[in-house]
């Protein structure tokens, strides 16, 4: 073999290749980077013998440890389930008002519930229950279906528009998409939530939108724009609102008549799990889960009101 020649400047070997009179030199790969590549392969091929790595026609190489991401799970999953045993059977066992009245069982409810709402209801309410558009916020004392420990448990239980035989069903006319009102009257209507919710609206608009709420949608919302919680209906005289209280949110609500959906967790979380997030959202909202309460009807409904312009 004949011998290569070498770069007078530097002494090392050449390939015996050039370009426009630069050769290219052979240099050698540095020692430490060589001995870090070998050491990659060796322990590439240790762990190809101790764990599982390579897919065969009949499932996989299980190698000799047969460690398993699952099974450790599974292990992890059962091992958690024994430490909560005990005070999970109590808290399956007791009543949620029993529970809120322990103060130990409150405190392991509420912590087990933090935790189940962080992993299940926080995507969409938020980490702390704040809410956004479209979502309820669950810190208040706002309630569409009802804010007692009951009724808060049905809606987890069972969910919105899920499907579920027992779910919580309501559904808002699309007025405008489906053409049940012309496009002026839903122009009408929306200055006479505005109106409803006490602030400043066209007098003439509410005057001409008067009977329309009256025979559209007081049959849900209440004569007086209270809602209903039986129905799902929300109060249109607070300052509370799922899709926005601002004029184009509330037009676009009685046009397209949004509804969400919520799960029905009943499928998905035990008993005990229910309980805890149940408690969980009833203590964070402050507890009572009744309405706010009514707000002064002289300031609704009426052109001459103080909250509608000439």
């Amino acid at each position: 073999m004949a011998q290569r020649e070498k770069d007078q400047h530097s002494g090392t070997e050449t390939t015996g290749h050039e370009w426009d009179g630069i050769k290219e030199l052979d240099t050698p790969l540095p020692r430490w980077w060589l001995i870090i590549w070998y050491a990659t392969i060796v322990i590439a091929v240790v762990y190809w013998i101790l764990m599982p790595a390579w897919p065969t026609l009949n499932g996989y190489t299980h190698g000799i440890l047969h460690a398993s991401d699952r099974m450790q799970v599974e292990k992890d999953l059962a091992a958690l389930k024994a430490q909560r045993g005990r005070q999970g059977v109590i808290l399956q066992q007791a009543s949620l008002e029993e529970i809120e009245k322990d103060p130990n069982l409150q405190a392991y409810a509420m912590a087990a519930g933090q935790a189940i709402f962080g992993d299940n209801c926080a995507p969409c309410h938020g980490a702390g229950g704040g809410g956004g558009k479209g979502y309820a916020n669950l810190r208040d004392d706002i309630w569409l279906w009802g804010g007692s420990l009951d009724q808060i448990r049905q809606t987890i239980t069972h969910g919105v528009r899920s499907g579920d035989p027992e779910a919580h069903v309501s559904q808002m006319p699309s007025f405008g998409r489906d053409g049940l009102l012309k496009p002026n009257e839903v122009d009408d209507l929306t200055e006479y939530v505005v109106a409803l919710s006490h602030r400043k609206a066209d007098a003439a608009a509410v005057a001409r939108a008067a009977p329309i709420f009256s025979q559209q949608c007081a049959a849900c919302h209440g004569p007086q724009g209270m809602g209903n919680q039986l129905v799902g209906a929300p109060n249109l005289t607070d300052t509370d609102w799922l899709y926005g209280s601002d004029r184009q949110s509330i037009h676009d609500q009685i046009w397209f008549g949004r509804g969400g959906v919520m799960p029905a967790w009943g499928k998905r979380l035990d008993e005990a799990s229910i309980k805890a997030v149940t408690v969980y959202v009833h203590v964070n909202s402050g507890g009572s889960g009744q309405p706010s309460g009514p707000l002064p009807t002289t300031a609704v409904a009426s052109p001459m009101s103080s909250n509608v312009t000439p």
